[in-house]
């Protein structure tokens, strides 16, 4: 028996950046923890109402910890994981 359509499975994580992509309002700092993880960049929040996300190639990025995140600090995330490229597949 021939299978008639190959599944793919998207992670929560594409899913998430695609809708990152798509809107950048209302989100906060855990959707991008997430993508974050996913994508290799390292992040520290040391007590303070602010995350430091840093790639492997020395760009950072600090993003106020408030909700919901201004626009343009997603926009900031978005143009620093397009920048690392799709190197984990």
């Amino acid at each position: 028996m021939v299978p008639y359509a190959v599944s793919i499975i998207v992670s929560k994580a594409d899913k998430l950046l695609r809708k990152m992509q798509n809107n950048p309002r209302d989100w906060k700092i855990e959707d991008i923890k997430i993508l974050a993880d996913r994508y290799g960049l390292a992040f520290r929040q040391p007590g303070t109402s602010h995350v430091t996300f840093r790639a492997s190639t020395g760009e950072k990025l600090t993003i106020p910890a408030h909700k919901p995140i201004k626009p343009i600090y997603i926009k900031q995330f978005l143009v620093l994981i397009n920048s690392l490229g799709d190197n984990d597949e």
